[in-house]
């Protein structure tokens, strides 16, 4: 199952205008070197229509993206007009292919999010998420915390989106590096703060769940047109985003089946208090 055209042509768009943005032109200051209007320039950010490999270097040039960066967007550029191509800079650009989400999160109206093995990213407390970066061997563990941590500002927004969480049991029994009980313990008290807050919602799957099977992690985002909709998994070498209307069903499908199967809100809550008993108990 492969990401649509329209996906890449959003990601792609996304990512030329951060480097806009970064060198300081504006989209009418484009317009003028590509020979086109301001408002081709805007569809072509939003991904509302394609962008030509002779423009897309252009942009590049422009804004002074060079090396390796420029590879990997020549190589989006290649995807989003459904040519083939070799994505080989895309493990190096970390930043790239989750700056989408992120620059689309907090214009949500709701957001789905299914976890199998480890504690979703906006879950995490500040303790769980030093611990996963230090397994992890990150090179700067302290600036991809405070990263973390500034998204947690979608929480804060007048109208945030409708924050729906379903996770293992297994990613609250297995901590990042073997056992830690304080790190599981502060993590559990932690989502029971954030279980609080309208709208966000955390419900467990037991391991005593009715399932033939789960599925891998997914995130479903819908947004209050309904016309962004996607689905964001996340793998070893990147992510991809789905759009295609049967893609997007087949995952919303399995989500309804994890949801009927997961622990209701109150269940979900005495479960966490029971298992931090555990954790408590543990560190006595």
């Amino acid at each position: 199952m492969a990401s649509t055209v329209t996906s890449r042509r959003k990601q792609l768009g996304n990512e030329l205008r951060h480097a806009r943005m970064s060198s300081g032109y504006t989209q009418q200051q484009v317009a003028e070197i590509l020979g086109c209007t301001q408002g081709k320039v805007n569809k072509i950010e939003s991904g509302s229509v394609g962008a030509k490999l002779g423009d897309v270097r252009r942009m590049l040039e422009a804004y002074g993206v060079t090396g390796e960066e420029s590879e990997t967007l020549i190589g989006m550029a290649r995807a989003a007009a459904g040519q083939r191509g070799h994505w080989s800079g895309y493990r190096s650009v970390v930043p790239h292919w989750f700056r989408t989400f992120t620059d689309l999160e907090p214009a949500a109206a709701e957001i789905m999010t299914w976890h199998g093995e480890r504690v979703p990213g906006p879950l995490q407390s500040e303790h769980y998420m030093l611990k996963q970066f230090t397994e992890f061997g990150a090179s700067d563990v302290t600036a991809m915390v405070r990263n973390r941590l500034d998204r947690k500002a979608v929480f804060d927004q007048p109208q945030p989106p409708y924050y729906r969480f379903i996770v293992s049991e297994a990613s609250l029994r297995r901590a990042p590096g073997g056992n830690a009980p304080a790190v599981m313990l502060d993590q559990l008290e932690h989502m029971l703060e954030l279980d609080r807050r309208e709208r966000v919602y955390v419900h467990v799957l037991p391991f005593s769940a009715r399932l033939a099977a789960v599925p891998n992690d997914f995130t479903i985002m819908r947004f209050p047109d309904r016309t962004r909709d996607f689905v964001y998994i996340e793998h070893s070498a990147g992510g991809i985003y789905l759009d295609d209307v049967k893609d997007f069903q087949i995952f919303v499908d399995s989500w309804d089946r994890l949801r009927g199967a997961a622990l209701e809100r109150q269940e979900t809550r005495q479960f966490l208090k029971q298992l931090a008993q555990e954790y408590r108990e543990e560190l006595d």
